[in-house]
């Protein structure tokens, strides 16, 4: 089992950057690739970056360029640092973790293959 907890949200202003946390508990760390989703009212959840081992990187297409992730396995802890955000970005965020054995590049994206996910945390870009 795989304990997450994201922290980090809040109520920002268009154009801030934030940075989001997950902390992580449970299986051995190493083996387990980590992922961000997010969630807006009313839409299906989407993925946002996900990072195999410590470099190798994915991210949304609407992320891409202004985001970064990164996991710190000595911490037992992942981020994803948001820049220039915009009042599209307003959504729950998830973290998700999944045995690096069951996702494969074509799968990292797809929500429904992760395993373990936290409770989220709630990002508002106002305009």
């Amino acid at each position: 089992q795989v304990q997450l907890l994201e922290s980090g949200g809040g109520l920002v202003q268009a154009g801030d950057s934030l940075r989001l946390s997950c902390t992580h508990s449970g299986r051995a760390i190493g083996d387990i690739a980590l992922g961000w989703f997010r969630q807006a009212p009313g839409k299906e959840r989407e993925f946002v970056a996900a990072i195999r081992y410590s470099i190798t990187t994915f991210y949304a297409d609407s992320l891409r360029g202004r985001s970064h992730i990164s996991r710190d396995d000595a911490k037992n802890a992942m981020y994803l640092q948001i820049n220039s955000l915009k009042p599209e970005d307003t959504a729950v965020y998830y973290c998700a973790a999944a045995p690096m054995s069951k996702l494969t590049v074509a799968t990292m994206s797809v929500a429904s293959e992760y395993v373990y996910w936290g409770r989220g945390t709630q990002v508002t870009v106002s305009s």
